[in-house]
């Protein structure tokens, strides 16, 4: 089959389209054939080797959407099941495998393309938004890299729920009407957010901020964040560490909590089924939908890494990857 796979860390070039071995599966587990697969910035962090240690040769991706090829008995899927994946080792392939209890299905509505930008993003907003961040009617949140793939889900949740007030940041303001189309009611830069907040809430801050960037932006986040509010910490797209002491939180009664679904998937993959099949009816229903960038063929993946470090788009970034035997 056909695969992107890297033999050391650096830049986009080190992404090889290549032959390699199609995976076997074991009991638990079933084989994919992809039809499509997402970039997401966890692949530029692995490919780079901000991530630790990678075993070589290395296959990036994080999900995937395409048919069930192959099962063991008595599993819950079937040759030819539509499905949505987190595979085992990676997406830029042909075929992957996965663990049967991260693997759902989607239904003839919902098309490839559609599927395979909702994962990872989707499954992550969700959760952020009514398990971690337990977000209210009445708040008024922050949602940085709102014009990112996560950042677009979380306005759509967001507006969807009926949050009181979305404030969100972007890192040029040339992608404002992108994210107010989304649903935001203010759009603002990461230089002026904290005046912003404290203008339109009247000194008092917001009362959930979503941080996927770190560095000096936690920091900033917490001098506008609401007595009793919480800051939840996602990621570090930024690549700094953000910094907090304990005289942040305790007088003023504010909680910092971090998510990570990598975790999640490893350590409790369970808990993703009944998070997947409300996502996964809410996007095929069309009452949120994830905006396409751009979708590069599979041996262009290291264009599409280019793209993404560039910051200079909207939405998802998407690898098609096989159409052989799959109604697209």
């Amino acid at each position: 089959m056909k695969a992107i796979i890297q033999k050391e860390f650096g830049g986009p070039d080190v992404l090889l389209f290549e032959e390699m071995e199609r995976p076997k599966i074991s009991a638990g587990e079933c084989l994919l054939k992809v039809a499509f697969t997402s970039v997401n910035y966890a692949d530029i962090k692995t490919r780079k080797g901000n991530k630790g240690k990678g075993q070589f040769p290395l296959l990036l991706g994080l999900d995937a959407a395409g048919i069930i090829e192959e099962t063991h008995p008595h599993s819950g899927f079937s040759k030819g099941d539509r499905v949505v994946a987190f595979p085992k080792y990676g997406s830029y392939a042909e075929y992957v495998i996965a663990d049967e209890r991260l693997v759902y299905k989607i239904p003839e509505s919902l098309s490839f393309e559609q599927a395979a930008a909702m994962p990872t993003v989707s499954f992550l907003a969700f959760i952020l938004l009514h398990e971690i961040g337990q977000i209210k009617k009445t708040d008024t949140i922050v949602i940085h890299s709102a014009a990112g793939g996560v950042g677009s889900m979380l306005v759509q949740l967001a507006k969807s729920f009926g949050a009181q007030k979305i404030i969100c940041t972007v890192g040029h303001m040339d992608k404002a009407k992108y994210v107010k189309d989304l649903g935001a009611d203010l759009v603002c830069t990461y230089d002026s957010f904290v005046e912003e907040v404290l203008y339109h809430t009247d000194g008092q801050g917001a009362n959930v901020i979503f941080d996927s960037v770190a560095g000096e932006v936690t920091g900033k986040s917490l001098e506008c964040l609401a007595l009793y509010g919480t800051l939840v910490q996602f990621g570090n797209s930024s690549g700094l560490p953000g910094t907090f002491t304990t005289n942040d939180v305790h007088s003023s009664c504010r909680s910092i909590k971090g998510f990570s679904l990598g975790t999640t998937r490893k350590q409790d993959p369970a808990r993703l089924a009944s998070i997947a099949a409300q996502v996964i009816e809410l996007i095929a229903l069309h009452q949120v939908a994830l905006p396409i960038a751009h979708i590069f063929t599979l041996q262009d993946a290291s264009e599409a890494h280019r793209l993404m470090e560039s910051r200079n788009y909207e939405g998802k970034i998407l690898l098609r990857v096989e159409s052989k035997g799959i109604a697209l």
